[in-house]
């Protein structure tokens, strides 16, 4: 088959690789007809995250046909079209039984906190991703969920990822009814969780960024108030002024290790593989909300050793609350929410390129080149 596949730093590239088989008899077999490029791919593609190998297949967003099942698979069958949450996960062990399925316990051998994630380096268990023409699916009983036939691909890939782990940031951010919400980053899963805000109830949102393109994107789409961070001398008190001194009741950090990295990330993530992101926007977040506010965490992070304001966010009396996103719980709103057209995932998806052009799509993406949002990989037969 074709795939995308890490050759180092900014190196990409498509080769032909052996077709996935059935390993277990959980299995499935996937023949991917749309994927997309996450903004924590970038992350990987700029070697900010630890243990990423070289001919890795990147992609934990993508639905696609099932194409072949193992004997024990018993909720699927060959040809339905299903979306792929993220987790690889069992659904059997003491965490999945009580729906932490993104800290399942038995499909990531590398680490204690996080479950597998597809295409995301061997810190999560090393799964080949979507960004190629078939992939294997672990568990597959358990993980994919069947497309509604009135939903097309467009508007079920970003569930997968992006839009769910938007709307879980902002279930996290613990919204009540006129409260202010300030949202850090507006890629995809800032974005969604600025709109997704408003259903929770809120009185006021703000989007934080320095690309006029997506702070557009964040007045347009999700209906908020916007902040450059680029054009005022600090973030923080700028937020401030603009809630009578107090400081927002809750912050979602959406931005995580920064996806553009800068130059400590560089050294000690690119060079020594010492960390996998900077805390920077974690602790815009901490300053940034009142006293006794939440913080929702859903940037992707690993791990850390840069400081952390965690005395100022005990002193504040603030409630810091984060993971990664369990998908399959979130599914059924959001059906209902997109049937209903209150969240739009497919308006998320700007730019489409066909599987063999993806190095093009990476560098696109990366370099935020004609106002790219999110880019859909199609390797064909997608909607």
């Amino acid at each position: 088959m074709r795939a995308m596949t890490y050759r180092g730093p900014y190196k990409i590239r498509v080769e032909e690789k052996d077709r996935p088989r059935i390993e277990h008899p959980r299995d499935a077999i996937v023949r991917v007809t749309l994927a997309t490029i996450c903004g924590s791919d970038l992350h990987l593609y700029h070697g900010l995250m630890p243990d990423t190998r070289i001919g890795h297949t990147f992609g934990h967003e993508f639905v696609g046909i099932v194409d072949e099942v193992g004997p024990a698979v018993e909720n699927l069958q060959v040809g339905d079209r299903v979306l792929v949450p993220f987790n690889v996960y069992c659904g059997t062990c003491f965490f999945c039984a009580r729906g932490l399925y993104s800290n399942c316990h038995n499909v990531n051998p590398n680490a204690t906190a996080v479950g597998g994630i597809y295409g995301y380096s061997h810190t999560t268990g090393g799964y080949d991703g979507g960004q190629a023409e078939y992939v294997r699916v672990p568990f597959a009983d358990v993980g994919p969920t069947l497309i509604p036939e009135w939903m097309s691909d467009r508007d079920a890939v970003p569930l997968t990822d992006a839009v769910s782990t938007g709307y879980f940031g902002a279930q996290l951010a613990d919204v009540v009814e006129g409260d202010v919400v300030v949202v850090l980053g507006a890629g995809p899963v800032g974005l969604t969780a600025a709109r997704s805000s408003w259903l929770m109830g809120a009185g006021r949102v703000i989007v934080v960024d320095h690309l006029d393109y997506r702070l557009e994107k964040a007045r347009t789409w999700a209906y908020a108030e916007t902040v450059n961070f680029s054009q005022v001398k600090d973030v923080v008190l700028t937020l401030k002024r603009m809630t009578d001194g107090l400081g927002a009741d809750a912050v979602i950090d959406a931005v995580g290790a920064e996806a553009d990295g800068n130059l400590l990330q560089h050294v000690t993530a690119a060079k020594l593989k010492l960390q996998g992101g900077s805390p920077i926007a974690l602790n815009w977040a901490i300053d940034a909300v009142r006293k006794g506010g939440t913080v929702s965490v859903m940037g992707a992070y690993g791990p850390m050793f840069s400081a952390v304001k965690f005395g100022d966010a005990m002193n504040k009396g603030l409630t810091l609350r984060m993971n990664q996103t369990p998908v399959k719980r979130q599914l059924p709103r959001l059906f209902e929410h997109v049937r209903n057209g209150f969240i739009t995932p497919s308006d998320l998806l700007t730019h489409t390129f066909p599987l063999d052009d993806i190095a093009e799509a990476y560098h696109v993406f990366a370099t935020k080149l004609d106002g790219c949002v999110k880019p859909a990989i199609v390797p064909g037969g997608g909607q």
